[in-house]
C-alpha cells in the first residue's frame, strides 16, 4: 500500500498544468446574443459557429431567456446572461433588446453577416493590460498587470462549449436540430479593481462535466463589465485524476 505522502505527490504529478498569454494586439471579442425560441436566430448562431478560436477572435454565444414564453426552453440561457444584454441596451441606450443581436469588441453589429474571421473590425489601439491564463486540473487564474492611468477594470470569465446539439420540439424552431458553438455555458463577472495595481482571478470549476471539459476564457473590460480591453482563452482540458496504486 502507498503511504499518504507517495499519494499526495502522485496526485500532484497528474495534474497538469497549462497556460497561455494574451498578445500585445486584443482580440476581437464578438458577442452573439440568441435563442433557441428564435426563429430568425439560426443563421447567426451557424455564422458564429464559422468564426476560429484563436489569439486574433474570441467569439461567445449568449443564449437569453426571455423567448422561453412561445413555448420552448432553452437550457442555455441563464438570467445572468439576459441581465448582461440589457445592461449593454441601457449603455447603447437601445429603446429594446433583441435577437440575434452581435456586439462587436462594445459596438452593436447590425449587418454582421458581411463579415468573416479575416474581415472583422479590429480592436482600436490603446493601451491595454497584460493577461496571463493558467489553468491546473480545475482550476484556473488569470493574471491581470498594471496599466498606469488609474482607471477601473472589471471582468469575466466566460466557459464554452462547442457542438451543443438540440431537438427543438416547441416554439418557432419547432421540429428544428439546432447546433451551437462557442456557447457560454457559465458566465461569471468579477468585480471593478483599480488599474493601478496587478490582479489575480481564480474560478474553480468543480466536478461538473459540463464545465470541466471545456474552452475557457477570462475577458479583462472598462468598469462597466461590458466593453473588452483585452481577452485570452485556454482550450486544454486537464481535470485531476485518482491516483493509481503501484502495480495497478
Amino acid at each position: 500500500m502507498p503511504t499518504p505522502l507517495f499519494t499526495a505527490l502522485l496526485a500532484t504529478a497528474q495534474v497538469a498544468t497549462c497556460q497561455v498569454q494574451a498578445p500585445a494586439t486584443p482580440p476581437t471579442v464578438v458577442e452573439l446574443y440568441t435563442s433557441e425560441g428564435c426563429s430568425s436566430c439560426p443563421p447567426a448562431d451557424r455564422w458564429l459557429s464559422a468564426l476560429p478560436d484563436n489569439d486574433r477572435t474570441l467569439a461567445l454565444g449568449f443564449h437569453v431567456n426571455y423567448w422561453d414564453h412561445l413555448g420552448w426552453q432553452d437550457r442555455l440561457a441563464t438570467p445572468a446572461i439576459t441581465q448582461r444584454q440589457r445592461q449593454w441596451q441601457a449603455t447603447l441606450r437601445a429603446p429594446y433588446v433583441y435577437t440575434p443581436q452581435v456586439i462587436v469588441n462594445g459596438a452593436d453589429e447590425r449587418a454582421w453577416s458581411r463579415f468573416g474571421a479575416d474581415t472583422l473590425p479590429r480592436p482600436a489601439s490603446a493601451v491595454v493590460p497584460g493577461l496571463r491564463m493558467e489553468r491546473q486540473g480545475n482550476r484556473l487564474r488569470a493574471e491581470v498587470s498594471a496599466v498606469p492611468g488609474g482607471r477601473r477594470l472589471a471582468g469575466y470569465w466566460a466557459v464554452l462549449s462547442g457542438q451543443v446539439r438540440s431537438e427543438v420540439t416547441r416554439g418557432e424552431n419547432a421540429g428544428r436540430t439546432l447546433v451551437h458553438d462557442h456557447v457560454v455555458r457559465l458566465y461569471a463577472p468579477v468585480a471593478p479593481w483599480s488599474s493601478s495595481e496587478p490582479r489575480q482571478h481564480t474560478l474553480d470549476l468543480g466536478t461538473d462535466p459540463v464545465v470541466s471539459n471545456t474552452r475557457v476564457a477570462f475577458v479583462v473590460t472598462a468598469e462597466d463589465g461590458l466593453r473588452p480591453l483585452q481577452a485570452a482563452s485556454l482550450a486544454c482540458a486537464v481535470p485531476a485524476r485518482e491516483p493509481k496504486s503501484p502495480g495497478t
